[in-house]
């Protein structure tokens, strides 16, 4: 069949006809785009289809929130949803802090920014859950802390202890949100050094439990996480921390020692009370015997508390074996000597009480 012939006005026509069926993309040599064929020289170029508009850029969070409708989806709420819900929004508005108990330490997926590469990842963490009043808040592990990231197990031996934290992500259709603990410990921690009479050594301030072990535990004063041992929780020793402090618990404590730069903070729990040392040779001098509970044994010494929250550091008269003693045994001792520059008193365990 003859092919047929294309007119020099039907041209531009069926040029533009077969670029659109290859989907190719007009443009000039320059990489410019090419002038409209029908449009007046120097005139404005055409309006693009609507195909080829760019898609809008996702909305931020915080361009979600402040788009809902909040009479609508708080409509059906209870007294105490509103509440906790309105505590939330409040919250994420003004950064304004909210404290909670612990419920437990969940895995989670979810997106988190890289501290070292800066991009956002997709990760599987333990997340703390805090309830107000129904309402779960996630607190990602990398919200935690501020100076140096702890071992997961922390988190999950966290239940009871109560936190601050300050929401920053509301999903209000999942029926839950997300907060971050470490800004509203910067901001404590902002407050405490500003505060003369809080942060000078001798202040007696308060510190809270976050986690308990057997030898060692985690306390919160003011934003500082410190890490306590029996030093500087009890005069008298104490065989399982877990058995006196638990987390959740509120101490007073004094102020040990702060530096501002490196935010540094030393407390110390015992000495809030006077030290039964003093005035112990009076009331139990040397030779004297006294009635006594182990509280533990260590390196070969048997640590004794007596009844005035005095510790005597004992051994075993020769007639008895280490296995013969517990930790809570009763035992009847005889003091021996004081060493004042230790303040430490010792003594030797003569019996079974």
């Amino acid at each position: 069949m003859p092919k047929k012939k294309i007119t020099p006005a039907e041209e531009p026509e069926q040029t533009a006809g077969l670029m659109e069926q290859a989907g190719e993309e007009a443009t000039a040599p320059s990489g410019e785009p090419p002038q409209d064929m029908d449009a007046p020289d120097g005139g404005p170029p055409p309006e693009p289809p609507d195909g080829d508009t760019p898609p809008a850029p996702p909305l931020t969070d915080r361009q979600n929130f402040f788009a809902m409708d909040f009479r609508e989806v708080d409509r059906d709420l209870t007294a105490e949803e509103r509440q906790a819900w309105s505590s939330i929004y409040a919250s994420f508005r003004g950064r304004s802090a909210l404290s909670g108990t612990v419920i437990g330490a969940d895995p989670h997926s979810m997106n988190v920014r890289s501290r070292e590469t800066g991009r956002v990842e997709r990760r599987t963490m333990y997340c703390v859950v805090v309830l107000l009043y129904r309402v779960p808040v996630y607190i990602p592990a990398t919200e935690m802390w501020i100076d140096e990231a702890r071992p997961d197990y922390v988190l999950q031996n966290m239940m009871g202890a109560t936190i601050d934290f300050i929401i920053t992500k509301v999903d209000r259709e999942g029926g839950y949100a997300i907060a971050s603990r470490r800004q509203a410990a910067r901001t404590q921690r902002y407050f405490f050094a500003h505060r003369p009479d809080l942060c000078r050594t001798g202040a007696r301030v308060k510190c809270r439990m976050l986690a308990v072990g057997p030898r060692r535990c985690l306390a919160e004063c003011y934003g500082h996480d410190v890490s306590l041992t029996q030093r500087e929780l009890r005069y008298t020793a104490i065989a399982d921390l877990r058995t006196e402090y638990h987390p959740g618990d509120e101490l007073d404590c004094i102020v040990k020692g702060y530096d501002a730069a490196k935010r540094e903070l030393l407390i110390s729990v015992k000495e809030t009370e006077p030290n039964p040392f003093e005035g112990a040779e009076l009331r139990h001098p040397v030779g004297s015997r006294r009635y006594a509970v182990i509280a533990g044994k260590y390196g070969g010494g048997v640590f004794c508390n007596l009844p005035d929250g005095t510790l005597c550091m004992c051994n075993y008269s020769y007639q008895h074996e280490d296995s013969d003693f517990q930790a809570g045994d009763h035992v009847m001792l005889v003091v021996q000597r004081f060493e004042r520059s230790k303040q430490q008193m010792y003594g030797k365990i003569l019996s079974k009480w």
